[in-house]
């Protein structure tokens, strides 16, 4: 999709055209509750039906009706994984003479490793992403060689980045003229927030489960309404806990997300493209990471074309800014943002 103002006319007759599309799967009401979930998915039903004009128990039966149709994966926390005092290391490879039962040996190493809360298998640029979350650089290494030593031969290409902070937008294509969902900016070094046992243990059940009442949580942690209900709102307030949202299967309403790393002549440039890709409503996030890529984003998108569209509108619009790009999606997930 192109933002530039001679092209406005048709981008509003495109944008349209994509939520008449989506009609046949989830109407107006459910784009509303599924954006009001998106901003925070632990607000109540009742919160949420005055918002959007209807009772809890219609939300209610709606969100229950989107989860069975598998539009609704799962509500989760979002949390600061460098004020916990992790590093975030991302790594991508690219395969070569990998036959299935390689894969599937390369898939459980990375699986049975304590620091890999995320794996997943793409398509495009690589074949395999593998994110770790570890306290220390050096945490890394052991698994890193083990790795190189038994499966080096197998990788075409490997590149990493280390996770210095994100700016996420939301859904924003759920419904027009609305203002931008943009929650966990890119923030100062914060230093390490003290945390104990039961701190943790509220927040692995918050990324599970972002709804779970706290009466539940309190239950399960031997502990109290008035206890938790204060263990969480110090770890929003200390900026731990993000914020609440809601993972939605983009392939069942339609759409794809692309990860997409730029190369650009001049740094300097950095935030004038990422303002310009805020104005639209398909971008998902904005990574800030250091490493093989100078810009990294996450965007919505229909299908290839869409996406072409998109990448050859920066160049119009940023000539002789981008190097080079690569792109890959994420088409089967074996861990995802665990803790």
């Amino acid at each position: 999709m192109a933002y530039q103002k001679s092209r406005q006319n048709s981008n509003k007759g495109r944008i349209k055209y994509l939520f008449v599309e989506e009609m046949e799967k989830i109407d107006l009401k459910d784009r509303r509750i599924l954006y009001e979930l998106d901003v925070n998915s632990r607000q109540s039903f009742r919160n949420i039906g005055r918002k959007v004009g209807l009772s809890k128990d219609v939300v209610a039966s709606r969100v229950k009706k989107l989860q069975e149709n598998g539009i609704i994966k799962r509500f989760f926390a979002y949390y600061d994984i460098l004020h916990l005092g992790y590093n975030f290391l991302r790594f991508y490879f690219k395969f070569q003479y990998v036959t299935p039962d390689i894969k599937k040996e390369l898939i459980d190493h990375f699986m049975n490793d304590e620091h890999v809360n995320n794996l997943f298998s793409t398509e495009g640029a690589y074949d395999l992403g593998v994110l770790m979350m570890v306290e220390n650089i050096s945490d890394v290494y052991p698994l890193w060689r083990k790795t190189l030593e038994k499966y080096g031969d197998y990788f075409a290409q490997q590149v990493f980045s280390a996770y210095m902070g994100e700016s996420i937008y939301g859904h924003g294509f759920l419904l027009e003229g609305i203002q931008k969902i943009h929650r966990t900016p890119l923030q100062k070094n914060l230093g390490k927030v003290k945390i104990d046992t039961l701190d943790l243990k509220i927040l692995k059940l918050l990324v599970v489960d972002s709804r779970s009442p706290t009466v539940e949580i309190a239950k399960k942690l031997n502990s109290n309404v008035t206890t938790i209900n204060a263990r969480i709102n110090r770890l929003i307030k200390e900026k731990v806990i993000l914020g609440f949202s809601v993972e939605l299967d983009m392939n069942t309403l339609g759409y794809q997300t692309w990860k997409v790393d730029f190369y650009l002549s001049e740094y300097t440039k950095l935030n004038q493209i990422v303002k310009y890709l805020e104005q639209n409503p398909l971008l998902y996030c904005v990574d800030y990471t250091i490493g093989y890529a100078d810009l990294e984003i996450e965007i919505n998108v229909r299908d290839n074309n869409q996406l072409h569209d998109i990448i050859e509108d920066l160049h119009s619009k940023f000539p002789k800014l981008i190097r080079n790009y690569v792109s890959f999606l994420g088409i089967k997930f074996y861990k995802w943002y665990s803790l």
